[in-house]
C-alpha cells in the first residue's frame, strides 16, 4: 500500500453524510482545500484564458507528437523562444518528454530532438454516475482508460454514492504504483452546473443541488472538475476522437437519460448555469409514449433505455431492465430484439435530424447502444438523417469505455485548456491536506 495524506472531512451539507475515508487519494507533489478557492474551471466563454499559449503548445504535442519544437512554433504561430520556454516547463512538470531522437545523418548539425506527451507519470480519475451504477476509472493523459470498475448502486443517495466512488478511486491508485493523480473528473446526466460543481437536478437519481465538487474534493484531497456527460464527451471527441479538427460538433447521448451538447470552434456551449443541452422534453415526431411532463412523445421517454427494456419485456425478449441483454438477444438472432433496436435507432435518427436542422454542425456523434454495436442500427440512423448528411453522423469514438471516458474527460479538458494552472491546483490541494 502507498502512504496517502489524510483527507479533509466531507462537508455535511444537505447530502446524506457518510464517514470520510481515513486517507485521501495519492496526489502529486504537495497545497488549500480544492473547494476553498471557488471554481477551478475556466469559464466557458472566457476564450483568452482557455486559449492560452501554454494550452496551444500542449495540444500541439498531443496532436502532432513526437514533434520538433520548430514545428510546434510553425503550427502555433508562437515564437521559438516561447515554445522552448513552455516545453521546458512542461518537461519539468512531467507532462511531456523528449522522444527518441532521429538517427543522425552524415550532414553537419545537431539533430532536432522531438517531444511527445509523457503518459507514464500522471493519471486522472474518472467518475460517472448513471442510474443503475457508478463507473470509476483511471485514464492516462491521452484519454485511454487504464482500468475501470462498475459499482452497482445499493442506494442512490448522493453521500454514499460519492463516498464509495472515492474509496474505489483510492483502491485503483493503490494498485497502480508509479502514477500520480492529477485530478478527478465527474460526469452525470441531467442538469449539471460545471461552474459551481453541482448536480442541480437528476430526476432519475433523485439528486437536487448536490455539491459534488465540494464533497469529492474533501473525500479525495484532489482538485475535482464536474460537468454533464454529453458535454464531457464532446470534449473527449475533440481531444482524442473522431471530432478532432471539426469546427462544430454535436453530441447526442441516449441512455436512461437523453442529453445533447454542442461545440463550435473548440468551445462547448454551456449557457447560464450550464443548462444548455437539455433536450429531454423536445417533441419527437411520431412519438407515442406519455411523459411525466404531461405531453406525449418527448425525447427522454421515447428514447430512454427504460422504455427499450419495458418494450423488450412486453415482447418476451428479456425479463429484467438491462439494455445490454437486448443487444445480446439480437446478437443471438432474436428477430424481435433486432426489430426493437433498429426501431430505436430510427427514432434516434429523427432526434439527430431535428438537431441537425437547428444547429447544422459539421460533425454529429451519437452514443447509443445499438448505433455503437450494430451495423443495421447505424444504417437505420443514416437512412433517417438522409444520404447527404449521413457521412457527418457516426457513433462515439469510445464504444468500449464511454462512461469511464466521460468522467475522465472532464479533468483532461481542464488540463489541456490550462496545463500550468492544473498542476498549480494540484500542488495547492496537496499542501492543504493533513
Amino acid at each position: 500500500m502507498i502512504a496517502m495524506p489524510r483527507a479533509a472531512t466531507a462537508p455535511t451539507l444537505h447530502v446524506p453524510s457518510t464517514p470520510a475515508p481515513s486517507g485521501a487519494l495519492r496526489a502529486a507533489p504537495p497545497s488549500a482545500s480544492p473547494s476553498a478557492a471557488g471554481s477551478p474551471v475556466p469559464r466557458a466563454a472566457d476564450s483568452d484564458r482557455r486559449r492560452t499559449s501554454a494550452s496551444v503548445v500542449l495540444r500541439s504535442v498531443l496532436e502532432h507528437g513526437p514533434v520538433a519544437r520548430s514545428i510546434i512554433a510553425r503550427v502555433t504561430g508562437l515564437s521559438p523562444a516561447s515554445v522552448t520556454d513552455y516545453c521546458a516547463r512542461f518537461t519539468g512538470l512531467g507532462l511531456i518528454r523528449e522522444a527518441e531522437p532521429p538517427r543522425r545523418s552524415k550532414g553537419a548539425g545537431r539533430p532536432h530532438v522531438p517531444l511527445d506527451l509523457d503518459d507514464s507519470r500522471f493519471v486522472v480519475g474518472g467518475v460517472h454516475v448513471a442510474v443503475p451504477f457508478t463507473t470509476v476509472a483511471l485514464l492516462d493523459l491521452r484519454g485511454r482508460v487504464l482500468v475501470e470498475r462498475r459499482l452497482k448502486h445499493a442506494s442512490t443517495e448522493p453521500g454514499p454514492v460519492l463516498a464509495r466512488a472515492a474509496d474505489e478511486l483510492r483502491a485503483l491508485l493503490d494498485a497502480t504504483p508509479g502514477c500520480r493523480a492529477l485530478a478527478v473528473g465527474f460526469a452525470a446526466g441531467g442538469w449539471v452546473d460545471r461552474e459551481s460543481g453541482t448536480v442541480v437536478e437528476h430526476p432519475l437519481l433523485g439528486w437536487r443541488e448536490v455539491p459534488v465538487r465540494e464533497v469529492l474534493g474533501a473525500l479525495t484531497g484532489l482538485p475535482v472538475h464536474v460537468d454533464g456527460h454529453a458535454r464531457a464527451l464532446v470534449g473527449a471527441e475533440q481531444l482524442f476522437g473522431r471530432a478532432r479538427g471539426s469546427r462544430s460538433v454535436l453530441h447526442l447521448f441516449v441512455g436512461n437519460m437523453v442529453d445533447a451538447a454542442f461545440a463550435t470552434n473548440d468551445e462547448v456551449h454551456h449557457g447560464p448555469r450550464s443548462q444548455a443541452g437539455s433536450v429531454a422534453h423536445l417533441p419527437l415526431p411520431g412519438g407515442t409514449e406519455p411523459c411525466d411532463c404531461g405531453r406525449v412523445g418527448c425525447l427522454q421517454v421515447e428514447l430512454s433505455e427504460r422504455t427499450l427494456c419495458r418494450r423488450a419485456r412486453e415482447a418476451g425478449v428479456i425479463d429484467g431492465a438491462n439494455p445490454t441483454r437486448v443487444l445480446a438477444a439480437a446478437a443471438d438472432g432474436d428477430a424481435t430484439a433486432v426489430r426493437l433496436l433498429v426501431e430505436r435507432a430510427r427514432m434516434v435518427g429523427r432526434a439527430a435530424e431535428l438537431l441537425l436542422d437547428v444547429l447544422n454542425p459539421e460533425t454529429v456523434v451519437v452514443t447509443e447502444i445499438g448505433v455503437m454495436g450494430r451495423a443495421d442500427c447505424l444504417a437505420a440512423l443514416h437512412e433517417v438523417v438522409g444520404a447527404g448528411r449521413a457521412a457527418a453522423v457516426g457513433p462515439t469514438s469510445f464504444p468500449d469505455s464511454v462512461l469511464a471516458t466521460a468522467g475522465g474527460a472532464v479533468a483532461l479538458d481542464v488540463l489541456f485548456r490550462d496545463p500550468l494552472g492544473s498542476v498549480e491546483r494540484l500542488e495547492h490541494a496537496s499542501a492543504g491536506v493533513g
